[in-house]
């Protein structure tokens, strides 16, 4: 007897949509199709990936990185860690300026960091809590002093908890910041209507104004793959993220339009709400029961039939390509009878378990496969499509059971990691605990050896395939198309839209 899910694989192919020449738009104007309307617009306190796609032309960084995820200069041009590795000294560049025309110096600097380690709405302390003062040397540079050695924190410059926005602003907004961005980024904030659209103008000051192209930028959120092509190939967008993988091979035979894939950092799975509100008193409180969640499952299948074999099946928070993927927990196979046994040491027969998925098309798919999976050996997923930004609310107070997330990734390890489950993370939605996983990855942050670095990782992975507070799913490619006269898209393994040296030919 074959099993349930299979029964699902033929209704759950996407397939390929007609081909149409798209209009020529106009070349001051690019027009940005998102999976997501994002979350905010404040370093802060944004979490939602689509979001660092506009910040990423709004909110200049510390340091950045390339497409072969090396960190690279930004508002630092240099940066020098003193023989201990508890300093780091930061030179920053003299050119540049916020969009209300103030200077960005080591004083904005100072002010940024405080503020991602102290406002009460940042959500950006985890990722950057080594640090325990910053000191204003002279006007471009900036001496960060940490608590201990932490690798990863130039790594989290590269990111959100390094974006750099007014002092001025900050200070008038505060929690509002949001409503009216300024920053130092190529792009100045211009509107928002949320649902629809976030509008952005090229900055004339920008320091490197010349390499970018565009006199505006137009993001769109639309959860459906199929929606965001169609909008490519009628012209009323220039580039889309993640395509659908299965619409590869039709866009690739597309004259009109160009496709540019690259392997991401990051993973998708579920997450259990573990201590929150609103955890599930069997699957939440009990780890054997998430064992047998993760046995049921054919991540072979979830690849095949989702992302026509394109996603990398996986168990941890790195890919297998990772040099810090630990070789001795292979992604397992899907096991029935050991799932049941599980079950039985549990001491359960059936759990009712509702899982938040957002309403994008491929992760409903996902979940329509993994629900029939499990419903095997008697959990029984009930699945709410919920509206991403909705979702990401809800999984922050741990109002919620379980639900499907990614995380884009970073290329620090700790950074796929500590953000998500360390004690009281403001980021933890799984409200997990477990001191000895947090005095592991604080030891690993604090080496800089590569293969120790490794040994304790492998560590903090066995913690995490026995606790299992997210059952790890698959990696995926960023999938981005485009018009094929835009031109000279180079995309980074965070699966983030850089806009240097784009344009329309």
């Amino acid at each position: 007897m074959k099993p349930l899910y299979l029964a699902l694989v033929a209704g759950l192919a996407l397939g390929g949509l007609a081909s149409a020449t798209a209009p020529a738009a106009a070349q001051s104007v690019l027009k940005i199709g998102l999976q997501d309307d994002p979350d905010t617009l404040d370093p802060s306190t944004n979490w939602s990936f689509v979001g660092r796609h506009v910040l990423q032309s709004l909110c200049d960084k510390i340091v950045d990185i390339d497409e072969n995820g090396k960190i690279i200069p930004m508002l630092a041009v240099s940066w020098e860690w003193s023989a201990d590795s508890k300093t780091l000294t930061l030179k920053l560049r003299d050119d540049a300026v916020f969009h209300d025309g103030t200077k960005v110096d080591a004083a904005a600097i100072k002010y940024n960091l405080e503020r991602a380690l102290n406002a009460k709405f940042s959500r950006r302390k985890p990722e950057i809590s080594a640090i325990n003062t910053v000191d204003v040397v002279d006007p471009t540079t900036v001496q960060i002093n940490l608590k201990s050695p932490s690798v990863p924190l130039l790594a989290a410059l590269s990111d959100r908890a390094g974006m750099i926005i007014s002092p001025t602003a900050g200070e008038k907004l505060g929690e509002k910041f949001t409503d009216a961005p300024v920053c130092s980024g190529p792009y100045k904030f211009v509107e928002r209507v949320v649902q629809d659209r976030i509008v952005l103008e090229k900055f004339p000051q920008y320091y490197n104004a010349e390499k970018y192209s565009f006199d505006r930028l137009i993001y769109r959120g639309m959860p459906d793959s199929n929606v965001r092509l169609l909008n490519l190939r009628s012209g009323q967008l220039d580039l889309i993220e993640r395509l659908a993988a299965t619409d590869v091979e039709a866009v690739k035979k597309d004259k009109a339009l160009a496709v540019d894939p690259v392997v991401g950092l990051g993973y998708y799975g579920i997450t259990f709400s573990i201590g929150g509100e609103g955890a599930n008193l069997d699957a939440g409180k009990k780890a054997a029961i998430r064992e047998a969640f993760s046995l049921a499952i054919d991540r072979e299948a979830i690849s095949n039939v989702v992302f026509d074999g394109q996603a990398s099946i996986g168990n941890q928070p790195f890919p297998p390509s990772s040099p810090f993927y630990d070789k001795k927990f292979p992604v397992p196979a899907r096991d029935i009878e050991a799932a049941k046994r599980k079950m039985a040491e549990a001491g359960v027969k059936s759990v009712d378990l509702e899982l938040l998925v957002p309403t994008d098309a491929e992760r409903q798919q996902v979940a329509t496969l993994i629900q029939a999976m499990v419903q095997e050996i008697g959990i029984n997923v009930s699945i709410k499509p919920t509206e991403l930004m909705t979702l990401l609310d809800i999984a922050r107070q741990g109002k919620f059971q379980s639900h499907l997330v990614g995380w884009s990734g970073r290329v620090d390890p700790d950074l796929n990691i500590t953000p998500m489950l360390s004690c009281g993370a403001p980021t933890n939605d799984a409200h997990y605990c477990n001191k000895e996983l947090d005095a592991t990855l604080e030891k690993a942050r604090s080496i800089g050896d590569v293969e120790a670095r490794k040994a304790e990782y492998s560590k903090a992975v066995a913690i995490l395939q026995k606790d299992l507070p997210i059952v790890y799913l698959y990696h995926s490619q960023w999938i981005f198309a485009h018009n094929s006269n835009i031109v000279g898209m180079k995309p980074a393994p965070d699966g983030i839209i850089r806009l240097a040296g784009v344009s329309r030919k």
